[in-house]
């Protein structure tokens, strides 16, 4: 299953994803995003050291590394 979080604002449901993107001098990151669907690339868990938090304009979930 997973990982999910719901607007507070829309009451839609989003779900976690990550892919692996180069950079130019050839280093690789990882970057999180939150889509409508499952799709290639969904977590099942939140990773560690990082939180949730949404938009407050928007209400589209957003991925925070904790302080």
């Amino acid at each position: 299953m997973s990982f999910s979080v719901n607007s507070k604002k829309s009451g839609k449901t989003y779900f976690l994803h990550h892919r692996l993107q180069k950079l130019r001098g050839g280093q690789e990151v990882t970057l999180y995003y939150f889509a409508g669907a499952i799709s290639e690339g969904a977590l099942d868990a939140l990773p560690a050291g990082y939180e949730v938090s949404e938009n407050e304009k928007t209400g589209l979930p957003l991925l925070k590394k904790k302080r």
